[in-house]
């Protein structure tokens, strides 16, 4: 996980009203990281839960079942069966309810090149929870750095989610990063969504994300991501 730096804090706390009012409006600033307001675009962005405690990020992905989130597979390698994913959290609230997480798709073996995931969700009251809050498009080759991306994701420090656009630039054939402040532990399976409502990068990858809260990575989302989202939207509602 990333580990959180004094300074990433003190350029939060910086941030200025009116940085934070063109981050309301879009994108805002490239590389000015703020509060995220709750708009339709954030809410589908939520924290993942475990014993009670939110740990990483994931977002709604439109599927046939409208049941699908994804985030980092570091994010749901593990024994625990309590996940919960609350779309829109804020301040101690869910106000779109929280959303048991009833299956999950990782690669097999994976490692830093293909930390990608994707879990669906149990329905609630008889809906999915794309029909609450919608779901942006999971799309696989994209060139890196075609269009600016913005970053919404929780820190484990914090509440309320934090939001950065930046324009993506390659780290290796398999790895590309963002340059934005305050990405610290539980910012992991953050989506970046481009203008078009695309998710073109899960915050994950190299280093598990990033080994500081002012650089974040994502695997290139390729064929592998691609034959991953298609097991999960073609396996049985839950």
């Amino acid at each position: 996980m990333k580990r959180t730096p004094l300074y990433a804090v003190l350029v939060l706390l910086a941030a200025t009203s009116a940085s934070e009012a063109a981050a309301d409006a879009g994108p805002g600033p490239f590389g000015v990281t703020v509060t995220a307001a709750a708009t339709a675009e954030t809410v589908r962005v939520g924290a993942l839960f475990s014993g009670g405690q939110h740990f990483c990020t994931a977002s709604v992905v439109h599927s046939p079942h409208r049941d699908l989130i994804v985030t980092a597979a570091h994010c749901l390698d593990g024994d625990t069966d309590d996940l919960v994913f609350a779309p829109g959290y804020r301040n101690g609230r869910a106000p779109y309810g929280k959303w048991r997480v009833t299956r999950r798709f990782l690669p097999d073996a994976w490692d830093e090149d293909s930390d990608v995931a994707f879990a669906a969700l149990a329905e609630r009251r008889g809906e999915g929870v794309e029909d609450l809050v919608g779901g942006n498009r999971f799309t696989t080759g994209t060139a890196t750095g075609a269009t600016g991306v913005t970053v919404t994701g929780y820190p484990d420090s914090r509440e309320t989610p934090v939001r950065c656009a930046d324009k993506p630039v390659a780290h290796s054939r398999t790895q590309q990063r963002v340059d934005c402040p305050g990405f610290s532990g539980g910012t992991s399976g953050s989506p970046w969504v481009n203008g078009d409502g695309e998710v073109v990068g899960v915050l994950g990858g190299h280093e598990q994300g990033g080994a500081t809260a002012a650089v974040s990575y994502s695997v290139v989302l390729g064929r592998e991501a691609a034959r991953l989202y298609r097991d999960a939207t073609e396996s049985p509602s839950a």
